[in-house]
């Protein structure tokens, strides 16, 4: 890409990269295993009567530090497919967001909700790790990869029954997500440069989302009066975080956002 990465998401990938020096397994050890694993439809959750809301399990971020560092995957899942859930969303990044493939793992056997995994993909080895522990849909960040990267990662994706979903924070990565042929697009909220969040990013980008594309608002979701506000522009589905991670009752809280 010959766009800039921010310093803090350059920094993570530069982590993730490294990482891969020490993979436990091959890719096609990977491989044999996720043909063996039986796909939920995520798709199919999100364009659910809404709002559908995807609940994220997610224990820590880089902008707010630790946010329910105890927090157990499955029983936070179940939690939310009781408060009535359309899919989970598991970090499963462990040096900045406490996350683990573990966790994926546990909170998709706990309930029967599609489960997003929530991390920085940058090759096919990332994909094929995320269908072999389970995973119906990945995270693609436009911000970091190329139009090319982006489609030739969602049909990789697609060969093993998993939905992509591309995520994107201006107009530029949005042209680059619709271009790789993205069915599903999430617009995050968060500047990545500052780290703030505002929903009007969400907004301002909804007009040019074409129909046909499911569209995803993530991050500062904290009301149903949020959720009104983005279904009236446009949006499908809706992730939240750090607002369920932090309630007292994950259940509870997901009711209210849903109500």
């Amino acid at each position: 890409m010959n766009r800039t990465i921010p310093d803090f998401l350059a920094r993570i990938v530069a982590h993730k990269r490294r990482l891969s020096d020490f993979r436990p397994a091959g890719r096609d050890q990977l491989e044999r295993r996720a043909a063996a694993v039986q796909r939920r439809d995520f798709a199919a959750a999100l364009a659910s009567p809404p709002p559908s809301i995807i609940a994220e399990i997610k224990r820590a971020s880089p902008s707010r530090g630790a946010l329910a560092p105890m927090a157990d995957a499955a029983s936070t899942a179940r939690a939310y497919a009781r408060g009535g859930a359309a899919a989970l969303s598991v970090l499963t990044e462990p040096e900045h967001f406490a996350g683990s493939l573990d966790d994926l793992e546990r909170a998709r056997a706990a309930t029967s909700l599609p489960v997003l995994r929530k991390d920085f993909t940058l090759d096919e080895y990332d994909i094929a790790e995320a269908a072999a522990h389970g995973a119906d849909a990945v995270l693609l960040i436009a911000a970091i990869l190329s139009a090319r990267d982006l489609e030739r990662l969602r049909q990789y994706a697609a060969s093993f029954g998993m939905a992509a979903l591309v995520e994107v924070h201006d107009r530029d990565e949005l042209a680059a997500a619709l271009d790789s042929g993205a069915r599903i697009v999430g617009v995050n909220n968060r500047n990545l440069r500052t780290l703030q969040v505002q929903l009007e990013t969400s907004l301002e980008l909804a007009p040019h989302i074409p129909a046909g594309v499911l569209k995803v608002s993530e991050s500062g979701i904290r009301s149903a009066a949020d959720v009104r506000r983005l279904r009236e522009a446009g949006f499908d589905a809706f992730l939240v975080g750090e607002h369920l991670m932090q309630a007292s009752d994950p259940e509870t809280a997901l009711r209210a956002l849903r109500s």
